[in-house]
């Protein structure tokens, strides 16, 4: 069950106000997405970065009125409704915490934390202060995986027996992958994406059984991985991933009665093959080049959170606490059995 906030939240948003902490690549694919036509329903009020002159140059691309050279500035905006966190995952924790006691609701990338621990404690601080918190694990706003759900949840597919997924990307010679201590392993990075997928398609079932073996950089950053997840009555998950070459990085869900094929790349797909047919969803295009595969997807997950504070929602339906926790439960297990530095 979704949380929700006490009654003086619960307003009709004729426009969000966003404030983004972060000038990279991803939030200029999350600002983009945002302001994709129609635009009329979002808007971007400022940006914080490390420096004024990096936070200045963003909002010059965008139309963006303010420009801070700190995130506290941007977090603390009295225009902004909700901070869209899109820095890397050594900040998240700490950062996601501060917003939230400065009362101010929070979309952070994910992945939010290293551990199922810290996970638990952002949600305690949304909780305490009564603010909504969204991990932006975005697959789950797309309406080609909220169709998945319902083919799966109307036991069309029969009994789920097996699920298969990659993501493989080269990112090796990005410095942020080659550094424990910023977070950027493969498994928080891709793996998690896998694994979000499996839980989804489990409904959150805890696995009885996770088999995982990882290899290594030299500076002991987890550049491959596999995974295998096996769920009462045999249905099993092999989840790969690996941040040393490109794959073919689709995935399928075989139930019983029939199969999923989801396009890639699967974590942002524009189709799906479902027993059914073929359906699509369209990738929004916005003012400025993505960087990623299919971000104009972000869109969704911007959508999302309006119609959760809306709904005077403190969690997203889509990316629940809970939905959250079961994804980090798995990642704990894989580190502890492979033995990924998780410092950050």
């Amino acid at each position: 069950m979704v949380n929700r906030i006490f009654s003086d939240w619960e307003w009709n948003i004729m426009v969000l106000r966003w404030g983004i902490c972060g000038a990279g690549l991803i939030c200029n694919d999350f600002v983009s997405a945002l302001l994709a036509p129609p635009n009329n329903v979002h808007e971007v009020v400022c940006v914080g970065a490390r420096s004024l002159a990096r936070a200045q140059e963003f909002a010059d691309r965008f139309g963006i009125k303010k420009a801070y050279g700190s995130y506290d500035e941007a977090a603390t905006d009295p225009n902004v409704d909700v901070v869209y966190i899109g820095l890397i995952p050594c900040y998240h924790v700490k950062l996601s915490k501060q917003i939230l006691k400065a009362g101010k609701n929070v979309l952070c990338e994910k992945p939010v934390a290293s551990s199922l621990n810290q996970f638990l404690e952002v949600q305690q601080v949304a909780k305490d202060c009564k603010r909504f918190f969204m991990e932006a694990i975005w697959s789950r706003c797309f309406p080609i995986y909220r169709k998945i759900k319902e083919e799966i949840h109307s036991g069309n597919l029969g009994e789920i027996q097996h699920v298969q997924c990659q993501f493989c990307y080269t990112v090796v010679e990005t410095i942020r992958f080659k550094k424990p201590e910023l977070g950027r392993g493969g498994l928080h990075e891709f793996g998690i994406y896998t694994i979000q997928l499996a839980t989804m398609v489990f409904n959150n079932e805890k696995p009885l059984k996770i088999t995982a073996d990882a290899s290594f950089s030299d500076e002991g950053v987890d550049q491959n991985g596999c995974m295998t997840l096996t769920y009462k009555n045999g249905g099993k998950a092999v989840l790969v991933y690996s941040t040393l070459f490109q794959g073919k990085n689709s995935a399928i869900i075989y139930g019983s009665k029939g199969k999923i094929e989801i396009d890639e790349p699967f974590w942002a797909p524009a189709s799906a093959n479902l027993p059914s047919g073929k359906i699509t969803n369209e990738i929004p295009c916005g003012p400025a080049p993505y960087n990623f595969p299919n971000s104009g997807g972000l869109r969704y997950e911007a959508d999302c959170v309006k119609t959760c504070l809306e709904a005077g929602n403190l969690e997203c339906s889509e990316v629940t606490f809970a939905e959250s926790q079961a994804i980090y439960q798995i990642i704990d297990e894989v580190v502890r059995l492979t033995g990924i530095n998780v410092q950050w």
